[in-house]
């Protein structure tokens, strides 16, 4: 089975939060899929992270890696529709990725982000976590 994974989650994972164990428990022997943006969110939110003195420097670049090592694949997301979605219902364009590759792979997602979880529902997106 394919399944949806957005940097909420895989971050959860690799970052030991308090969800690390349901996510692991919803993805266990699933395909993990992705948009292909997946590398630069984790990126740029790991930065935050360390720009809200929630990690540490140190912990940066070791965290980046450990995400490496998830297989994830990496799939392109029609870039007309995710951003009408994104504007449909006030949401990222990054959000609108994840959701935009639920819908049109008729996939299940797994995230952590309350704000993407609202607009999952509306549009029957099946939530694992």
């Amino acid at each position: 089975m394919e399944v949806v994974v957005d940097a909420s989650a895989l971050l959860a994972v690799v970052l030991d939060e308090p969800e690390r164990g349901s996510v692991i428990a919803a993805t266990v022997g699933a395909t993990l899929i992705s948009p292909m943006a997946l590398p630069y969110e984790v990126g740029n939110a790991l930065v935050a992270l360390r720009k809200k003195s929630l990690l540490e420097e140190a912990e940066i670049l070791p965290a980046w890696e450990t995400t490496q090592r998830i297989p994830v694949q990496l799939v392109p997301v029609q870039m007309d529709a995710a951003l009408a979605l994104a504007l449909a219902h006030g949401i990222y364009a990054y959000d609108a990725y994840y959701l935009h590759c639920s819908l049109s792979r008729r996939r299940p997602l797994v995230t952590l982000d309350r704000k993407m979880r609202e607009v999952a529902g509306i549009l029957g997106i099946q939530l694992l976590v």
